[in-house]
């Protein structure tokens, strides 16, 4: 199995290694032999943090890829408290305003021809989400969209296959855990055969389950069962028992990743294609749901923005992970995570 694992991030890293040395040639070759370069900017607002990731896209035998140019991310919990009261509080659009005027400035910057703000579960569950549109519009220039869980679920799909070296043909189930939303979309290749998105994510599931630090047994038990509700509500849509691989994506997975490797800080390069076993994900998870806020907040990976929510998410990933491997009757033994999520997705749906 290591091996297995070894070859399936080695065929990744190479990949990855193959496009940029295609991007180098393409640059030196004369005009006229390479696909165009547009310059786009995508921001993906979510319940915990919102992302930039400015980079250029260049099309090459119909194939798009992207390099980037500035990725950043900013906690800035705009989910706070929607679960309970169905609004926006005045401090959380006040901190995602700061990060969007900062993001405003990157893309005039780095002049950015097309810019695409998506919004995702916070925002399409809040009452005065036309305060967060409008305040957005003015320091961005841009309609801020706030997409359905199922676009939302495409979008994750796009951005996580255009960069995975799976088996030609596999059906990839690819799993989006946020902060108030988890999508499930199973894929073959570059196509979405069946999609779902649900209400638990690592905020939502912290302030409805997860309050005691460290969390009891009691508040443990309570949401795996609401977790094992919510899968039981996406096999009504996705045939999950019929994927061959399974592929997370976002915050709360990477983490449980740099926790299952040890690493010294937080490395994307290290984390990027890691494939774990379902018992290598048990532990890091079970670790990681059990310590204290101060216990997770000295871990050298540890983004201070994910400590206190980082132990709901774990859960939701550990009893994803196990259920799959349940369904599967063990063909997928195994957990693929990938650095490259919908925020890819949103900048590869500029040039469409």
């Amino acid at each position: 199995m290591d091996r297995k694992r070894a070859a399936r991030r080695a065929a990744l890293q190479a990949e990855e290694q193959q496009a940029r040395e295609q991007e180098g040639t393409m640059e030196e070759n004369a005009e006229g032999t390479a696909g165009d370069t547009v310059r786009v900017a995508a921001v993906d607002c979510g319940t915990n943090s919102i992302r930039l990731l400015i980079a250029d896209a260049r099309t090459e035998n119909g194939v798009t890829r992207l390099t980037d140019v500035v990725r950043l991310m900013r906690i800035v919990r705009l989910g706070e408290g929607v679960d309970a009261t169905g609004r926006l509080s005045d401090a959380a659009l006040e901190r995602t305003f700061e990060a969007t005027d900062e993001y405003a400035a990157l893309i005039k910057e780095h002049g950015a021809e097309k810019v695409r703000f998506v919004a995702t579960s916070a925002t399409r569950d809040a009452e005065n989400r036309k305060d967060f549109t409008k305040g957005i519009r003015a320091r961005l220039g841009v309609e801020p969209e706030v997409i359905s869980g199922d676009e939302e679920a495409g979008l994750s799909f796009a951005g996580a296959s255009s960069v995975l070296a799976g088996d030609k043909g596999a059906r990839t189930l690819v799993v989006d855990l946020g902060g108030g939303s988890t999508e499930f979309v199973l894929g073959i290749d570059s196509e979405v055969l069946a999609a779902r998105s649900t209400d638990m994510g690592c905020v939502r599931f912290t302030e409805r389950h997860l309050v005691s630090d460290p969390p009891t047994d009691a508040e443990i038990a309570m949401a795996r069962g609401d977790i094992l509700d919510m899968i039981a509500q996406v096999l009504q849509t996705v045939p999950l028992a019929t994927a061959d691989q399974l592929v997370g994506v976002a915050g709360t997975i990477t983490t449980v990743t740099a926790h299952a490797l040890k690493l010294p800080e937080y490395s994307s390069e290290a984390i990027h294609g890691t494939e774990l076993s379902v018992e290598a994900v048990d532990h890091a998870s079970s670790s990681l749901i059990h310590m204290s806020r101060s216990e997770r907040a000295a871990l050298p990976y540890m983004h201070p923005g994910r400590v206190d929510v980082i132990g709901a998410g774990a859960l939701i990933w550990q009893t994803i992970v196990d259920r799959m491997s349940e369904l599967t009757d063990g063909r997928v033994e195994t957990a693929v995570t990938s650095e490259h999520d919908i925020l890819d997705g949103i900048a590869l749906s500029t040039l469409r």
